[in-house]
């Protein structure tokens, strides 16, 4: 298995719950730097399971131009799993994506430090 690069992630965050079966499952929701100036937000279930770590087209559930945007879905995201997984029985403290942990890896990005 070739695995991916994952310099353009800026952020992750990672989640544990259940699935429809009571199966543990766990959820990473991240966002990205892509070509042409564009943010993403991805979301994958148990990418642990896939043959690689390329994300599918359907991971991604955001893509826009503008920081707080990416920031505001992001950050959805993770307040609805993190709900579900306290509905599970799996209560967990993630911490929001921020502005400022972005900056960093967004200026090593542009300037090539």
């Amino acid at each position: 298995m070739r695995k991916l690069s994952t310099a353009s992630r800026f952020a992750e965050r990672e989640l544990h719950g259940f699935d429809e079966s009571g199966t543990e499952e766990r959820i990473v929701v991240w966002i990205e730097r892509k070509e042409g100036g564009m943010w993403a937000v991805g979301r994958a279930v148990n990418p642990q399971h896939r043959p690689s770590d390329e994300p599918r087209a359907d991971d991604y559930v955001f893509e826009g131009h503008e920081l707080e945007d990416v920031l505001e879905q992001a950050n959805g995201i993770l307040d609805d799993d993190a709900r579900v997984s306290e509905d599970d029985g799996r209560p967990e403290h993630i911490r929001p994506f921020t502005r400022k942990e972005l900056l960093g890896p967004l200026e090593r990005w542009f300037f090539g430090r």
